[in-house]
């Protein structure tokens, strides 16, 4: 019957086709499907072989036009949409078992007693530990419906029997804008991780909180930000420039010129910023700076972005899957298209980050080059900014090539340095907790001693990790061992925000930040 009904939709197209009225590449696609499901030698799995032509044509198009199945789709949809049915829990799976770092405050983990550092063993009598479960299969046993129930089994330190809670799940906000604080008392600091739908309102509840302590001015970061929702850009630029001005327009071949103005009354149109961007700031990322660079507003500090210009619409296909397909280009003010060449060759694509390092522009502005015919000038200040390949900063700050060792960045890779900081906050969080009860306590006076180094040396071990400079290699990581590890301690116990506040002491480019920010001709500094 199914080989029929296809033989019957293969027909009416070519008739279709004929009257021209369906294009003939259409008609070819649906007789080659039509020819394997009937004549192939074996049963083929047709419904793979439709997902992997769907990859092969977008592959065939640009580097941005994708597809993803109906898996991936709800998955992706739930991140960017900000929010799910779950039962509110941060957590990371060590040696097969999933360990809760927080609780969400007032989420139904929190609300039935579940605590950090708890093991969940099983979730509806299925059981999660031990049996190498994938992290995805494990958060789709987690999460459904809000209102639906879930059992879940947990085994806490100290208590020598399994505890059982029935949990509820609810509506749980994933949080974009994941760290914000003040600096000092003047200068504030916000970290935007990527834009979501409700990214534009986390960012005004931060900044009006920030103000309200005192900032006149801010630091903006957007380092690591690959982009999302294009709108939550715009409202976010609309806070930080004049009402009714140019963000940024798209324009495609099927797609007229569209523009996107600023609007509302802006919550921090006067005061000092500075936007924090390098390689992996792309998309979203990049038509906000790009906007703050092109009206003059603020000043754009770290590496050359992405260069990712090429505008994505949803197409969501009838089992759920979706396509994401390339329709426009987009503009920065001035007429800039962010986007980096890519032509026909996806691997030299695919490694323009790598060869980046190689060229040398990792360390050096001297190696970057752009050609004049993309050159255009600010909308204020008349100073020439460039097209064609990300949004060059006003300040360069070059990657520190030296700071790491190999050692470092093998334990990294294996991901061994977290799975050691979550095992010691695991063993010894009561403890933490009561000699270190603020944040203040803990930075001026938590030490890694050597017991845990001596576990994070063993989980390098255990994850093949071989120190080849021996003992030399090994006193030269330690420093910048130590001071991760404590960093990793603080956001496990407390969050994301602490985190940054910590990291960044020894963030080369906020530090370059922080020191233009405070300057008193701050306007001057883009005229350097």
């Amino acid at each position: 019957m199914k080989r029929m009904i296809f033989s019957v939709a293969v027909l009416l197209l070519s008739v279709m086709a004929q009257a021209q009225q369906v294009p003939e590449h259409i008609v070819k696609l649906m007789y080659t499907g039509n020819i394997i499901e009937n004549f192939y030698v074996d049963d083929a799995d047709t419904d793979k072989i439709t997902e992997e032509g769907i990859k092969a044509m977008l592959k065939a198009l640009d580097p941005h036009s994708t597809y993803t199945n109906p898996k991936e789709t709800k998955s992706l949809l739930e991140q960017m949409e900000g929010s799910f049915g779950g039962i509110g829990i941060q957590f990371n799976i060590v040696s097969d078992t999933l360990f809760v770092i927080q609780t969400t405050p007032n989420g139904p983990s929190e609300r039935a007693g579940i605590l950090p550092g708890d093991r969940i063993i099983t979730v509806n009598d299925t059981a999660i530990a031990g049996v190498k479960m994938e992290r995805s299969d494990i958060v789709t046993r987690l999460r459904g419906e809000k209102g639906t129930i879930v059992n879940v089994d947990v085994v806490r330190r100290g208590i020598d029997r399994k505890l059982r809670f029935r949990l509820v799940r609810d509506d749980i906000s994933t949080q974009t804008v994941d760290a914000a604080y003040m600096i000092d008392k003047k200068n504030g600091y916000i970290r935007i991780n990527t834009f979501g739908a409700k990214t534009h309102d986390e960012f005004v509840t931060k900044l009006d909180s920030l103000k309200r302590q005192g900032m006149k001015n801010l630091i903006l970061d957007l380092s690591g930000n690959g982009g999302g929702y294009l709108t939550a850009a715009v409202g976010i630029v609309g806070e930080l420039i004049d009402e009714a001005q140019l963000v940024v327009y798209t324009e495609g071949k099927k797609n007229p010129r569209y523009e996107y103005l600023s609007k509302g009354d802006g919550k921090f149109r006067k005061g000092n910023l500075v936007v924090i961007v390098d390689e992996t700031s792309a998309s979203a990322s990049e038509i906000l700076a790009g906007a703050v660079q092109d009206w003059d507003r603020g000043l754009i500090v770290g590496r050359r972005t992405f260069g990712k210009g090429l505008v994505q619409r949803p197409f969501q296909l009838p089992d759920g899957s979706m396509i994401r397909l390339t329709i426009a280009r987009y503009y920065t003010p001035t007429g800039r298209c962010i986007q980096k060449p890519y032509g026909n060759d996806s691997v030299k694509y695919e490694d323009d980050l790598l060869n980046r390092y190689n060229n040398g522009e990792m360390t050096s502005a001297d190696k970057i080059h752009f050609p004049d015919s993309l050159k255009t000038y600010t909308k204020r200040l008349k100073r020439p900014v460039y097209g064609g390949g990300g949004i060059m900063p006003d300040y360069f700050v070059p990657v520190d090539t030296t700071r790491y060792t190999k050692y470092h960045r093998s334990l990294s890779a294996k991901g061994s340095i977290i799975q050691a900081s979550l095992r010691y906050i695991d063993e010894n969080r009561k403890r933490l907790e009561a000699e270190y009860p603020t944040i203040d306590d803990f930075e001026k006076r938590f030490e890694v001693d050597d017991a845990f180094i001596e576990m994070l040396k063993e989980q390098g071990v255990k994850d093949s990790v071989k120190i080849e400079g021996g003992e030399e290699e090994f006193q030269r990581s330690l420093p910048e061992l130590k001071i991760q590890l404590k960093q990793l301690v603080a956001r496990d116990l407390w969050d994301m925000s602490h985190f940054m506040k910590l990291y960044n002491k020894n963030n080369d480019i906020f530090k370059k930040a922080y020191g233009l920010i405070k300057e008193k001709n701050f306007e001057k500094l883009m005229t350097k």
